[in-house]
């Protein structure tokens, strides 16, 4: 086989969708993506199984139990499928509790996720289910250095916009020579020969960009003052924040840790489904879309002596399902409202886990001025005030409008936002935002926001568990009660990922068939 050149990889990758997931692999750049096998035999028995919530968790379940012969009934409260797996468009709505419903005005082409946006490298039953269902990946880039800071506050470098790269070199840079002194000082009792020291202060040169001295003096690593170019314009490089200046300005708070960017489920490589994450939904949507009842609000959830009575409203009223099984997939919040017959155990868990306030907006522009005027291209900038985080979309790079995610915040601060209207939600994005991006008041165009909690078929982000309630909570709902199942991100230790309802419903799918088929599947270990 001949030799495929990078020129020749990134021109075909162009052709085939930019550098979708499916075309990397087409052409054997990376692996598919490894997952857990799920090789399920033995027959249905033509029982019939009620799934409770048309998100991810149900609708991945309908598609696995589909395929072993069991008749399945999807009921939806909302008139859409994928749940928090959702992309606002033109015309979606959303209701929230004392807000009413909230239609959003964008353009035709533009969207942001409301939900879920990344998907990493290693959740390989996401990646996998992306493959299987034909849906296109592109590279979602979640850390850019060209992005900003911004610390609302008294100190020297308080309300101004300053670049993540230069924090990133100077704290490293700092903290790099201090270390170094230390060590060869005698002061860092580290156990190691005078070579090993020796070496550690090579490293620390090396990584915090310090001089023969041990001393940090600014590079080109923080970027320019005035960038190089033709002729004698060597570029000037600005002088480094002192680390006093940034403790004082508060970039050294939580609010600028860099925790994001080392966390394991946000290291590179991200992907996200090109055109919206609810691509993914729509794809288990369209093959199950006979099963779906939508607009059908479940008010009662009942075990019986043999199987389970659901009732549900819709527009026509009152209705009873009867099944032999159920998988319930209600965020425990909302499932805590419905009547229900379980047992005291899963009562007291579903009614005590406790979900994360927070909430999005989406702020759709004129133009790109975030890649025309200040070149960030996808990213995140941080904040210390309400907004929290400011998504820039890694998508339609170079395009005309575009739609950035003006608030991502959570506790206290997504309480505080959620409390405000939705115009003051909208003012208080462009407020703040414009402080960073002056842009924003010529440019913007329409908003639509979020708050997960107060959502009605929601009433939170994600499920939160201490350690202590892992063992009081958590685990009394692994357990069927009788004949319901419970299914989703928050049966896992993958809260808040799409991962989590992927992996909760294998799991349910295999405890309930080992129970009709008589035989034995524990997930993940079967087959592995």
């Amino acid at each position: 086989m001949k030799q495929l050149t990078r020129r020749e990889f990134l021109r075909r990758t162009s052709i085939l969708a930019g550098t979708s997931y499916p075309a990397m692999l087409a052409m054997g750049m990376i692996p598919a993506a490894p997952a857990v096998s799920f090789r399920l035999e033995g027959e249905s028995g033509g029982k019939e199984v009620v799934i409770l919530g048309a998100g991810l968790a149900g609708l991945s379940a309908a598609y696995e139990l589909g395929k072993l012969g069991y008749k399945c009934t999807i009921l939806e409260a909302r008139e859409r499928a994928g749940g928090r797996c959702w992309s606002v468009r033109k015309g979606a709505v959303n209701e929230e509790v004392g807000l009413g419903v909230h239609t959003a005005g964008f353009d035709e082409g533009q969207y942001f996720n409301a939900g879920p946006s990344r998907i990493p490298h290693h959740h390989g039953l996401t990646l996998q289910y992306c493959k299987e269902l034909n849906v296109s990946l592109q590279i979602y880039n979640n850390v850019n250095e060209n992005s900003y800071y911004y610390a609302e506050g008294k100190g020297p470098l308080s309300n101004k916009k300053i670049r993540v790269r230069e924090v990133h070199n100077d704290m490293r840079g700092w903290m790099a020579e201090l270390l170094a002194k230390g060590m060869d000082g005698g002061k860092v009792d580290a156990g190691m020969s005078k070579e090993d020291t020796l070496k550690v202060i090579e490293y620390l040169r090396a990584e915090g960009g310090l001089d023969i001295d041990k001393l940090y003096k600014a590079s080109a690593r923080r970027g320019y003052v005035e960038s190089p170019g033709a002729g004698d314009k060597e570029g000037r490089i600005g002088e480094p924040a002192s680390l006093l200046a940034m403790l004082q300005s508060g970039l050294l708070d939580p609010d600028f840790y860099n925790v994001a960017e080392y966390t394991y489920e946000l290291q590179g490589t991200l992907f996200q489904a090109i055109g919206g994450m609810d691509r993914i939904a729509a794809a288990f949507e369209q093959r199950l879309h006979s099963l779906i009842r939508y607009r059908s609000e479940v008010t009662s959830i009942h075990n019986l002596e043999q199987g389970v009575k659901i009732v549900y409203k819709d527009a026509a009223g009152e209705k009873t399902v009867q099944a032999d099984f159920c998988i319930c997939t209600i965020p425990l919040p909302v499932l805590s409202n419905i009547d229900h017959n379980f047992s005291s155990d899963a009562s007291r868990a579903i009614d005590s886990v406790v979900y994360m306030n927070t909430g999005k907006i989406g702020l759709q522009f004129k133009r790109r001025f975030w890649e025309e005027d200040e070149g960030i291209y996808g990213g995140i900038t941080h904040t210390n005030n309400q907004l929290t985080q400011i998504f820039y979309p890694s998508y339609d790079y170079l395009s005309g409008k575009g739609v950035l995610i003006g608030y991502y915040n959570f506790n206290d601060k997504a309480v505080a936002t959620g409390n405000l209207s939705y115009q003051q939600r909208e003012q208080l994005a462009l407020d703040k935002g414009s402080l960073i991006h002056p842009q924003y008041r010529q440019e913007f165009e329409s908003s639509f926001s979020v708050s997960w909690h107060k959502t009605k078929y929601n009433l939170g982000g994600w499920a939160l568990y201490s350690a202590e309630e892992r063992q009081s909570l958590y685990k009394p709902l692994l357990q069927p009660d009788k004949q319901v199942y419970f299914c989703g991100e928050h049966m896992t230790y993958l809260n808040a990922w799409m991962a989590g309802a992927f992996e909760s419903s294998r799991s349910v799918v295999a405890a309930l068939h080992s129970r009709v088929s008589g035989q034995s599947y524990v997930y993940p270990s079967l087959g592995s």
